[in-house]
């Protein structure tokens, strides 16, 4: 069996977190990383066995060892890595969303189909072993036809105001994530999206533009039923949950937490809190969907969560940020109408 190369462009957290599972897997190696400051990256690639700490992603582009790039640079450069990594033959695995503009999404997304390349976006929660399970058991004909999925996400600390005035707001960044789930475990396309929302955390993130706590309505094609229940700040930590409902019964899917223990006493029935972090609380996923990925490299299957998959998500985010706007249900299609006649004029 080949042995894949992997050149990693962004030497951020995410960037080094995929490079640490990475040099633990069988079958790949992780020729080279860049940056746009390289100098901090080079010790910690030295440590880890990467020989090559580059500040032009081009390098890697050009590097004929290199058989696939991983994306996990900031989302304003996705657009322009993706076309250059395609029309370069490589496979790629990009962090959601693919771009902040609907209209560059589908650049990108055209430009990987047109060069019969790989494109994998990183929505790793379909990873998550347990919601995996869910989706087993839907499939399995478990609970019958699907009426409802409810989705909890709620973050244990805010962000910071410079992050929000980049990120694209909560429906993008945050909500981008449910809308896949929504869509993975209700096997349809979402058709409408209602959103309310508010400041009800940090005034600082309403001075930016944004949002920090959204309750979202969706409808399937399906005819099913689906709700986003989104903050920004859940004081006992990373609150993250699943509930599918259907005609034969129901699936739930509860936080994780470092233990499972309870301790029952005169004064109450006591737990430890979720696990506080992403990283923490997705740590299997992230191994997974590398994996996974590896795995379309080799031609032994098709990548799980193509271009196409971030673009719906992208859609259903637009959507959302219309209704809270608006205060109105907006149909996906109505967004999808607006961006053709864009691009048509």
């Amino acid at each position: 069996m080949k042995t894949i190369g992997i050149g990693i462009i962004g030497a951020g957290r995410i960037g080094r977190l995929h490079a640490e599972n990475l040099i633990r897997m069988k079958g790949v190696r992780v020729v080279a990383i860049s940056d746009l400051f390289p100098e901090p990256a080079q010790e910690w690639a030295a440590s880890i066995g990467i020989p090559q700490v580059s500040g032009d992603y081009r390098e890697l582009l050009q590097n004929e060892a290199v058989d696939a790039i991983l994306i996990c640079s900031p989302t304003g450069t996705h657009v322009d890595i993706i076309t250059e990594a395609a029309q370069a033959g490589k496979a790629i695995f990009c962090e959601k969303p693919v771009s902040l503009e609907l209209e560059r999404t589908f650049t990108a997304i055209e430009a990987a189909e047109k060069a019969g390349v790989p494109l994998q976006i990183g929505f790793n929660r379909r990873f998550d072993p347990n919601f995996r399970k869910v989706k087993d058991y839907i499939e399995q004909g478990r609970i019958g036809d699907i009426h409802s999925v409810k989705i909890t996400s709620r973050d244990p600390n805010p962000p910071s105001p410079d992050y929000v005035k980049s990120s694209g707001g909560l429906f993008l960044d945050m909500a981008i994530h449910d809308f896949d789930m929504a869509r993975y475990l209700s096997g349809s396309e979402i058709t409408e999206v209602y959103a309310v929302g508010g400041v009800l955390i940090d005034p600082a993130i309403g001075e930016m533009g944004d949002i920090d706590s959204a309750m979202i309505s969706l409808k399937f094609k399906n005819g099913a039923f689906g709700s986003i229940d989104n903050s920004r700040k859940a004081c006992y930590g990373y609150d993250q949950r699943v509930e599918v409902f259907g005609a034969g019964g129901c699936l739930t899917a509860d936080n994780d937490f470092s233990n499972n223990v309870r301790l029952f006493d005169g004064s109450g029935i006591h737990s430890e809190k979720p696990k506080y972090f992403f990283l923490e609380r997705y740590s299997a996923s992230y191994v997974q969907e590398i994996d996974d990925f590896l795995a379309a490299v080799r031609g032994e299957r098709e990548v799980p969560v193509q271009g196409r998959d971030g673009l719906q998500a992208e859609l259903a985010a637009r959507a959302a940020r219309i209704s809270l706007l608006e205060g109105r249900p907006v149909k996906i299609s109505e967004v999808e109408n607006a961006i053709k006649e864009a691009a048509a004029q």
